[in-house]
């Protein structure tokens, strides 16, 4: 059975960079843009009107920025889209506040047509972590690191200190399961621990957390 489109909501303040991304997407098979946004406040109202499954959004934009808009997305629907910010700059303390409030992670405005249309199928398709490379040096330099290690650091156990530490790699489910010896049911368990212990929504969050922690060392 073939997959419906990957239905993707642009919002950017700037009517060329919506142009630029709505002519590299379409032109794929298999992913439509359904709409567009120009400020943070305009986003969230696209999206909780046409409810796509991929954004990729501004971080810096009139009115809301993206930082907020992807907080208010989040919060108003049970089912909310992934996120992705687009960022001129790799190393914006914008974009880690962005996914810190729940971005699936981030691009740069400069990035070639491939990997535009690469992470885009990723984020949509897979639970992969988008580019854990890049979120390791955003961590880097901008990761708040607790004086004491939190106490759901302790409470992990073996099994899910691995989990955690394989998905800061980048892992899938399925790349978890082969490298664990274990079944797609239990890789969900594990992955499911990680993040309630945690207390964050998904991988990206609970990747965050364990660098500002000190779990992992982003250096």
């Amino acid at each position: 059975m073939t997959q419906p489109a990957i239905r993707v909501v642009l919002a950017d303040d700037e009517r060329m960079v919506r142009t630029a991304l709505r002519a590299i997407l379409s032109a794929e098979p298999g992913i439509e843009v359904v709409g567009e946004a120009a400020t943070g406040v305009e986003a969230v109202s696209v999206v909780r009107e046409l409810r796509p499954d991929v954004v990729l959004m501004d971080v810096r934009m009139p009115e809301t920025d993206g930082i907020r808009a992807t907080e208010q997305i989040l919060a108003a629907l049970d089912a909310p889209p992934r996120i992705v910010v687009v960022t001129t700059f790799e190393n914006d303390s914008y974009v880690y506040e962005a996914l810190c409030a729940g971005a699936a992670g981030f691009l740069l405005k400069r990035a070639d047509a491939e990997t535009l249309v690469q992470a885009v199928r990723l984020v949509a398709r897979t639970d992969s972590l988008l580019f854990p490379s890049a979120l390791r040096s955003l961590a880097a330099g901008h990761a708040r690191r607790a004086s004491a290690p939190p106490a759901w650091v302790s409470r992990l156990t073996g099994r899910e200190s691995e989990t955690l530490r394989l998905l800061a790699a980048g892992l899938t489910n399925a790349e978890l399961a082969r490298r664990l010896g274990v079944g797609p049911a239990t890789v969900k368990s594990h992955v499911a621990a990680v993040l309630a212990k945690t207390g964050t929504r998904d991988r990206t969050q609970a990747v965050i957390a364990a660098y500002e922690a000190g779990f992992l060392n982003a250096g």
